[in-house]
Parts: structure tokens; sequence; C-alpha cells
């Protein structure tokens, strides 16, 4: 008889796999209802397997999972998790788990999936999770992925392509494994170029020199880097993409996964230098080479001017005037001075994109929040003030182009806020503005999630300092 520790925070469905693994299979079923619950259980007792769900209030099933894996407990690990979590199942692979299984409308299938998936991790867990199976869990993180996603093992050959991806290059799975070692990029550059996930390994300055600007990077973890590349219509698009390294439990490179977005109606303006890294210094420039003419610096003094902090004071005077008194062109003309000292504060350029949009002159404010996105990429505030304004674009006009750009554009913030509420709440608005009400539902309750767990993790604004 197997012995299987379950452990979630819902109590119905903890009681309904204990009956049908009990009654379907020879299984012993332990269950528990919290993290703490779970690791005091664990620190005195065996199981041949555990499923863990993810969503778990107070520490999730990644920081349990990395718990379990520190004590040296080498127990098979089922993930178990809704939508939405494909990043997490990366990371849950390289800290030892044997599968993912997707949380599902149809409880029968999914508790099937688990005594399967149960089955498989202890059968295979001898001298270590097999690469077979591994490579078998990305390819269900792959496919499950609402995100155009995909795969290659360590000799660059194509082991999951899924239908999000299919969708954005007209391409199937079918077709694209047969054009040979680095073939999968054709459909994004018109040729063969290096992918991200071809270069997990490489330097900065070798992506760099591939023409990527890099956003982020962690070590051993995912790398998020932006491109141009050549639409299948021939015609230019960007492209924002991440890509992880996966290793067995030996700590081999087994694989790799990508994501590819298509971002250009966020960042269509994006100058894309292989000499230049996200978060460098921008060199001084004439504010009129920016999106939106403010006016340009004095050809002398200007240095002094920043030494003595007038930029600064001049956008603490815009930060008032908008945040405080509803100014808002007042505020434009505060800013204006501040870029005129010193054009590469990215945060002036962004609060005067806010100040455009509540004009309800949208068209500026585009031109500011890309003119900051271009200063700094990265940065959530800029990237979230975006999202909202291009939802709110999308919804008064209702177009799908400006709706589906935001949504993008809030994904990029939750990939660097997890537990944003207020992110996966537009992602929620978007799609049911977009006519996607089932798919919303998933991102309206991740955000419910977030607030019911007290573990949102709010946008850090540069204004706040100021206020």
């Amino acid at each position: 008889m197997l012995s299987v520790l379950v452990v979630d925070d819902d109590a119905a469905l903890l009681e309904a796999m204990r009956v049908f693994l009990s009654r379907t299979s020879d299984v012993h079923v332990q269950t528990a209802q919290t993290s703490h619950d779970a690791l005091s259980v664990l620190s005195t007792s065996r199981f041949d397997a555990i499923v863990l769900d993810y969503d778990m209030p107070e520490i999730d099933g990644l920081e349990i999972l990395r718990i379990i894996r520190s004590r040296g407990d080498t127990t098979p690990v089922i993930l178990f998790t809704g939508v939405g979590r494909e990043h997490a199942a990366i990371e849950a692979l390289n800290l030892g788990a044997d599968f993912f299984v997707k949380k599902g409308d149809n409880p029968e299938v999914v508790l099937r999936t688990v005594l399967d998936r149960i089955e498989q991790a202890v059968e295979g867990r001898v001298g270590g999770r097999p690469i077979g199976a591994a490579q078998k869990m990305l390819t269900d993180v792959v496919d499950f992925s609402s995100d155009p996603t995909f795969a290659i093992d360590a000799k660059g050959k194509i082991i999951a392509w899924n239908e999000a991806i299919e969708q954005l290059t007209g391409i199937e799975k079918s077709a694209i494994v047969t054009r040979g070692e680095g073939g999968y990029s054709e459909p994004f550059f018109g040729k063969k170029r290096k992918m991200l996930l071809d270069m997990v390994f490489e330097t900065d300055e070798t992506i760099q020199k591939q023409n990527y600007l890099i956003v982020s990077r962690v070590k051993r973890g995912p790398i998020i880097a932006v491109t141009k590349g050549t639409r299948p219509d021939g015609k230019e698009w960007t492209l924002w993409m991440k890509a992880q390294a996966l290793y067995d439990v030996r700590g081999n490179y087994i694989a790799a996964v990508g994501t590819v977005r298509d971002i250009t109606a966020t960042v269509k303006d994006l100058p894309l230098s292989p000499g230049r890294a996200a978060g460098d210094e921008p060199v001084a420039e004439s504010a009129a080479s920016g999106p939106s003419a403010a006016p340009a610096p004095a050809p002398s003094g200007g240095l002094l001017d920043r030494i003595l902090g007038k930029a600064q004071s001049a956008y603490k005077e815009g930060v008032i005037l908008f945040a405080r008194e509803l100014k808002y062109r007042e505020a434009i003309a505060a800013f204006d001075r501040a870029i005129a000292i010193n054009p590469g504060l990215a945060y002036v350029w962004n609060d005067r994109g806010v100040c455009y949009r509540e004009l309800g002159e949208y068209d500026e404010a585009l031109k500011s929040f890309l003119r900051a996105i271009e200063l700094s990429p990265e940065n959530v505030e800029i990237l979230y003030d975006l999202g909202e304004t291009l939802e709110k674009i999308g919804a008064m006009q209702r177009d799908n182009k400006y709706l589906d750009a935001a949504l993008q554009t809030f994904k990029m913030v939750t990939d660097k806020l997890p537990n944003n509420e207020s992110a996966w709440n537009h992602i929620g608005v978007c799609l049911k503005e977009m006519g996607r009400p089932e798919e919303s539902r998933i991102f309206f309750d991740r955000a419910r999630d977030v607030r019911l767990w007290k573990k949102d993790t709010p946008v850090q604004r540069k204004r706040d300092e100021y206020l």
C-alpha cells in the first residue's frame, strides 16, 4: 500500500482526494490543511509521495518544497495548482518536483491524473528523477501555459510547443520540429538567429551583441529581454522574451523553456542597440529627441543645475501640483522644466504621462510613457501606469488591440510582482472587456486570493517619496 500526504487549504478538495485515492487504488492518504501542519507531519513521518498545492496561505507550495528538499527529503512531489502558475512550475522543477498537475473543471479527470502521477513518480524515483519524467512535466507546463511558450532539450531539439505559440507564429509543432537546429527562430526573425533560451548560459555582453535589451536576470533563474524581429508576414515586431534553464536533481542541465510575447503595440518606439543594457544611465541628450518636445536644456549650466538638484525640485513641485491639487497643466509645465535639466529621469516622464492621461490627451500620455520605458524598461511603476492607460483607451474605444497590449503589460508587472493584487485584477478586466469572461475569472480569483491572504505587494511609486 502506498502512503501519500496531500496538502491543500481546501477542505472539500482534501476530502475528495482522500476518498478517491483510498477507493480507487491501494493508497493510504493523510491530509494537511496548512503548510505548518504539513511540515510538522513531514518532520516525523515518511511517505511514498506528496501532493502539494501551490496556492497555500502563509507559506506557499514552492517554499514548502524548498524546505523539504533542504532537509534532504527526496520523496516524490506532485505540484497541484491552478492557471497562471507556469513560472512557479518551472521553479518547482528546478527544486526537484516530479510532476505538475493543473486544477480543472472536471474533478474526476483531475483526480485520476493525480493518481497516475503518484504512481509514475513512485515507480520512477530510483536514483533520482529520470530526465524523461522531468521533460514530461516540462511539456505539461508548456502545454498548460496561456502564454506562447516552447522548450528545447540540451541538444537544441524542440520538446514542447504550445497552442498559444502556434497561434502567435501560425506554425504547428509538427512543422517546427522538422526545421533542424535553430529553425524554431525563423518564425520570429525571418531567419535563423539565436533565441534568448539559446543563451541562458551566456554573459550579458554576449546577449546584448545579439541585439537583446536585457530587462532582468536572476542567477540560475529566468532572463527577461526585449528584441526586434520579423513577423511571418514580413512586418517588424517587438518581442518580449523570458528564458530559463531546467536541471535534473543532480544539477545537470537538461532543457530550456522560453516564453515569447508580442509587445509591439506597447513599446513600438523602443530602440534596441546591442551595446546598452536595461538600467544603464542614459547619456545626456536633448529632450526634443524624445517622443514629445519638452523645453531643451540650456547649452551651459545644465550640469550645475543637476548638481544643485534643480531637476528634483521641479519634479517635486509637479508631483504636489498634480497629486494634491489636481492641477495637471501646471504639473506638466513643472515636469518639462525637470526634463529640460535632465532628460534621463524616467519617473518624470512617467508622471508627465499620468497627467496627460488625466486630461484625456492619450496620444501625449503614451508618448511620455514610451519615453519612460525606453529609459527604464524594467520599472514596474511605469509598466503599471502604461497598462492602466492602454486599458482605459481600449475600454473607451472598444479596441481589443489596446486591451491586449494592456494585458501583456500587466503580465510583465506580475512577472516582477507575483503578489500584486491590482495587476491580476487588471488582467481580468482586460480579458472581460475583450469578451473572454471565463478566462477572466481565473485572474479575478488570483486577485481575490492575494487579498484574502493579505500578501499584496503594491507598486512602489517614486512620487510617494515627495508626498
